[in-house]
């Protein structure tokens, strides 16, 4: 019987179930340009260690946060009608 020498090079990876797996949550545009780019940053979240998680989180929640902030700002008062 003869035995083969295994081939060289490196082996596979393998496969880890607890390893950390992107998300890929779909995101429906919301048809605002400020806060679709606030939510898909999110997808950054996706390639960073959970530690790094809490700073994109916060990041995505206070641009919400302004967005929404700035919906309650009060407009400038409406210009005199004119006679």
């Amino acid at each position: 019987m003869s035995q083969s020498a295994p081939e060289s090079g490196s082996p596979a990876p393998e496969s880890d179930p607890a390893a950390p797996a992107p998300l890929a949550v779909p995101r429906t545009p919301t048809g605002d340009a400020g806060v679709d780019a606030r939510l898909a940053r999110l997808a950054d979240a996706d390639h960073l260690p959970t530690e790094g998680h809490l700073g994109v989180y916060e990041d995505v929640h206070r641009g919400l946060r302004d967005a929404l902030d700035a919906l309650d700002a009060r407009p400038d008062p409406p210009a005199p009608a004119p006679r």
